[in-house]
């Protein structure tokens, strides 16, 4: 199925090369609007100040203004953040309708494939795949559910297992999922706590299917909540009441009480707190990197060609997003283990969890970025201001030392 679609992406590209002369300059183009050399802050303002007036002075001058005005405008025409929270943008078209399709027009066999691709996959690939998940989540809840009536011991854990295993993977069936794992000899053990990057809300039974965990997350109602009331009652994940999620202190103690217990499962945490458009890795939040215990990284990496994996909450609720992911080709993705961590001497959770991102985002070959995730829905924090802030102040301190050390003491 996956090489005969392949093949299939491979011609339509193809001929979408033929029909247009515009397709390269379209599609090919560099990732960043804006090149330069890196540079600090000092070292562009003192650049900025001999280019304007010839001076490089220690007091404020009118030029520097231009430094902030500049780095502004580039922030907006290039922003890294606002456009790590939208679809990666594909170099051809994957013959599916919310993707880019302005090139299906080209050649009749083009349109004439991408209608037989609507009814492969809404006619007969939608309802199988809707059968499966509906099959997995029922049996993981009527399984769970006997089997939380059995005194806790070995068997209860064994059988719970068992179940988790099989109803994960006929759910990663239902998205037809190929999924590569690689270094299994990394896999999470239990006492530790196992951080991944967070592309879409199926990370979780894209990792599920190759091992259990104990999931974190917050009560819900609904189907989800009778989800989660079966699941606990087979082996003991973590829900917290709306109310409780923002207690730090209680969070953390329930989080160190369980990697405490080595009976119990490794812990699966997205320390992102929000899903990322397969492109990079943004600011790990340092609650589940203060525990003191072993961390196992883990990095997704989702292949777009197939079917688009993030999920951009802001747009598309979770019913229209599982839709769209049922009625892909295919999601494509490999799984890296990473050696486990933990944190050295001296070494902050801040410190820890930067260096675990950035573990993270190597291995799975995408962008490292300083920037919080929650900028998605809110506005930036006014320490980031503070940060700019300090470092002008210290280019204005520095150069003022330097000219007392020049001019040496008065006398």
């Amino acid at each position: 199925m996956s090489w005969c679609c392949f093949f299939c992406l491979q011609w339509a590209t193809l001929r979408m090369e033929r029909g247009s002369g515009l397709f390269l300059m379209v599609f090919h183009t560099p990732p960043g609007i804006i090149a330069k050399e890196p540079a600090s802050l000092e070292q562009e303002i003192q650049e900025m100040r001999r280019s304007g007036s010839g001076l490089g002075g220690a007091e404020f001058d009118m030029s520097d203004i231009f430094y902030f005005c500049r780095r502004g405008v580039e922030s907006i025409v290039d922003d890294e953040v606002t456009k790590r929270f939208t679809a990666e943008e594909l170099e051809s078209w994957n013959l599916l309708t919310r993707s880019n399709y302005n090139f299906h027009h080209i050649s009749t066999r083009l349109t004439v494939l991408w209608g037989l691709g609507v009814l492969i996959r809404y006619g007969i690939l939608l309802p199988l795949r809707v059968t499966l998940a509906f099959t997995g989540v029922g049996l993981l809840v009527f399984l769970t559910s006997i089997i939380g009536l059995l005194p806790n011991g070995g068997m209860k854990s064994f059988l719970s297992e068992k179940v988790h295993l099989m109803c994960y993977r006929i759910c990663v069936r239902a998205l037809t999922a190929i999924i590569t794992y690689h270094d299994s000899e990394n896999k999470p053990k239990n006492g530790g706590i196992c951080v991944a990057n967070h592309t879409s809300p199926i990370d979780v039974i894209i990792l599920a299917s190759d091992g259990c965990y104990a999931m974190v997350g917050q009560v819900h109602g609904g189907l989800m909540g009778v989800i989660q009331r079966a699941m606990v009652k087979a082996c003991p994940h973590i829900w917290f009441e709306r109310s409780e999620v923002k207690d730090r202190h209680l969070v953390a103690k329930r989080l160190s009480d369980h990697v405490a217990d080595k009976s119990k499962l490794p812990i699966l945490i997205f320390p992102e707190g929000t899903c990322i458009n397969n492109t990079s890795v943004m600011m790990f939040k340092k609650g589940s990197f203060e525990i003191g215990c072993t961390v196992y990284p883990v990095a997704i990496k989702y292949d777009p060609r197939f079917g688009e994996a993030f999920w951009n909450s802001s747009k598309f609720g979770m019913v229209n997003y599982l839709l769209h992911m049922m009625s892909s080709w295919a999601i494509v993705c490999s799984v890296w283990y990473l050696p486990p961590m933990s944190r050295e001497e001296g070494e902050d959770a801040v410190q820890f969890a930067n260096r675990v991102k950035a573990a993270i985002a190597r291995k799975g070959g995408l962008a490292d970025l300083l920037w919080d995730g929650g900028l998605k829905r809110e506005k930036v924090k006014e320490v980031f201001k503070e940060e700019q802030q300090k470092l002008y102040s210290k280019v204005l301190v520095g150069a003022l030392q330097k000219i007392k050390n020049a001019t040496g003491p008065r006398t």
